[in-house]
């Protein structure tokens, strides 16, 4: 499962004093900073600070995550080094700087620039406070608590376990708007089970991040699988998506269902239709 990492300042200044000896950096040296985080940390380098790539020695950013920044100025300026402070590997979703908490008067700006956009007037009372609580309920949502996925021998057994009607909310990606409904998972142990507040945990884990339905039944269904190395793996979302109910063809009660199925509950049709049928009848 991927993690957040949230650096501290001497985590900072630690990567800054190898960076100024790998790539011997003085007082001399000219640095442009890739906007923004880019930019403020070049300040801390003691260094002389370009507003220009193509004056610059160095060119500075904060991190490399998918590497098309870093392609994208290697490819406009091929001679210049570029340098991040930070690499993220595949296990790590999102690296959080020190100053980054700092800046809420610029990220309530961004959302009171939205109220403005659509109409509203972000100055009358009942909007006063909403920038903040906006994105507060956001860092809260998209902050799920940690868990270990801890396991226990299985004891031979290799019976279904089941866990149904486990609640889920999650953000669709294409409107930021809420889609909810219920889980239902299973699996068949070989050699290892699982708390089951675990399977519910998973659920909420892949759940609380801008998602589709169809990502998180996969991502859940492949983490269980990973980590319990079950004989079969199923995974069922039922959700409402109101995306789809508040706008464009505006239907209401309407349910999408996604399902995953791994290991004897794809293979197995005995196995699958006893699934099938547990969830059936306890909806019915």
């Amino acid at each position: 499962m991927k993690k957040n990492i949230f650096l501290t300042w001497d985590d900072v200044f630690s990567r800054i004093e190898y960076i100024k000896k790998k790539y011997k950096i003085d007082k001399k040296t000219k640095i442009y900073g890739v906007p923004k985080n880019g930019m403020i940390l070049s300040g801390f380098f003691n260094a002389i600070n370009v507003a220009n790539p193509e004056e610059a020695d160095l060119i500075l950013d904060d991190i490399i995550d998918s590497g098309s920044t870093k392609k994208k100025f290697k490819k406009l300026f091929p001679k210049k080094k570029f340098v991040a402070l930070f690499e993220k590997d595949s296990n790590v979703d999102w690296v959080n700087f020190p100053f980054e908490k700092k800046l809420d008067e610029d990220q309530n700006d961004t959302v009171i620039r939205l109220l403005q956009i659509i109409g509203e007037d972000p100055r009358r009372e009942g909007l006063l406070d909403t920038p903040k609580r906006y994105l507060s309920a956001f860092d809260e949502f998209l902050n799920p608590p940690t868990f270990n996925m801890t396991t226990f021998d299985a004891e031979k057994t290799d019976e279904m376990i089941v866990q149904l009607d486990i609640p889920f909310y999650s953000f669709c990606e294409h409107h930021l708007l809420p889609f909810f409904g219920k889980g239902y998972i299973a699996y068949i142990p070989d050699k290892k089970i699982v708390g089951l507040s675990k399977l519910a945990r998973t659920l909420e884990t892949f759940s609380r991040r801008l998602q589709n339905q169809e990502r998180i039944t996969n991502q859940v269904a492949d983490y269980l699988q990973e980590n319990l190395e079950a004989k079969g793996v199923a995974v069922v979302l039922k959700a409402r998506h109101l995306c789809m109910e508040m706008r464009g063809v505006k239907t209401s009660d309407t349910n999408t269902i996604t399902s995953k199925l791994l290991g004897y509950f794809r293979t197995d049709e005995r196995t699958r239709a006893e699934f099938l049928n547990l969830i059936g009848n306890h909806r019915n």
